[in-house]
């Protein structure tokens, strides 16, 4: 069998419908999204199926959603029969990988989310933040920029996505003074719509309460093989796994490092497990032109069925 890996998107990937058809075809799906509901207290389903957007993309409602209808695509997989041998995801994702190489509980990864939102959402609404992707320089001349910028507030690196894509964050002028250098040696930079300054100083407030919910939690040594945002490696260890997790709230998420850990790892097939297409769009310009491997995307329940006829 082909070296598999799952990747599990995060804030971002989100529209109105996600989900949807996985609900109304599996029941399993159904006990999901009821779970979710149950621990949160929110509508999830109508939200997800629904919307509005603006609605669904408050931190503390999406964080749960998309965890739903990620950990609903994965368990349509399994059912299926699907196997892999290793899983990432990104920022918000990586609770859904947790679960996927078999450290968290499904209902503990969505108990996390759901604190995870609460608490991101009371920060950003203590601190307006802002954040900007940069195109077209590479991480040492954005943090060399970064670091210029830090003399007028806090700003930082949030996401390193792509070799010349890396989001930054942190407060609206430092924020705006890197995007503007950053254009002017030619790169894009491009305000992100987002509700606050995520993995910056500006959410340090929420760490040691989320360091506290992390520590009553259960977690497992992984069964499959999990490269973690902070470290871009696996780890074995639950209680180091546990000690990254409490500091990925605010450090860069190293996603770039991480495709090409899995790269080297000999990985011949990936599969963006949930809704949307940013992960698997990022993977097409990571990995070089000529390529073997294969990329799939499963969202929907379409995708869910062309992907088990390649794998066939």
């Amino acid at each position: 069998m082909k070296q598999t890996a799952c990747l599990f998107p995060g804030q971002g990937s989100q529209s109105v419908g996600m989900g949807e058809d996985l609900y109304r075809e599996f029941d399993f799906v159904r006990e999901i999204f009821d779970m979710v509901e149950e621990i949160t207290k929110i509508n999830v389903s109508r939200l997800c199926f629904n919307g509005p957007m603006e609605e669904l993309t408050q931190t503390v409602h999406l964080q749960p959603a998309l965890t739903a209808v990620n950990l609903a695509c994965l368990q349509a997989l399994k059912h299926a029969g699907f196997d892999y041998a290793m899983c990432a995801g990104h920022s918000l994702g990586e609770y859904s990988a947790l679960h996927a190489a078999g450290v968290l509980r499904r209902d503990d990864a969505a108990r996390l989310v759901f604190r995870r939102g609460e608490l991101m959402h009371r920060e950003a609404s203590r601190h307006q933040g802002a954040m900007q992707a940069i195109v077209g320089l590479p991480l040492e001349e954005v943090e060399a920029l970064v670091a210029e910028g830090a003399r007028k507030g806090a700003v930082a690196v949030a996401n390193h996505n792509m070799a010349t894509q890396i989001v930054i964050t942190g407060a609206p002028e430092p924020v705006a003074y890197v995007g503007a250098q950053a254009a002017a040696k030619g790169a894009k930079a491009v305000p992100l719509k987002v509700s606050g300054a995520w993995h910056s100083e500006l959410i340090r407030g929420a760490e040691a309460e989320f360091k506290e919910t992390l520590s009553k939690t259960e977690f497992q040594a992984p069964q499959k093989k999990i490269i973690l945002n902070v470290t871009a490696a696996d780890a074995q260890e639950p209680a180091e796994i546990r000690e990254i997790m409490a500091r990925q709230l605010c450090s860069p998420v190293r996603w770039y490092d991480s495709m090409i850990r899995m790269r080297d790892a000999g990985t011949e097939v990936y599969v963006e497990v949930g809704p949307g297409k940013v992960l698997s769009g990022l993977l097409r310009k990571i990995l070089p032109k000529d390529s073997p491997a294969r990329i799939f995307n499963v969202g929907t329940l379409i995708q869910l069925e062309e992907y088990l006829k390649a794998a066939a």
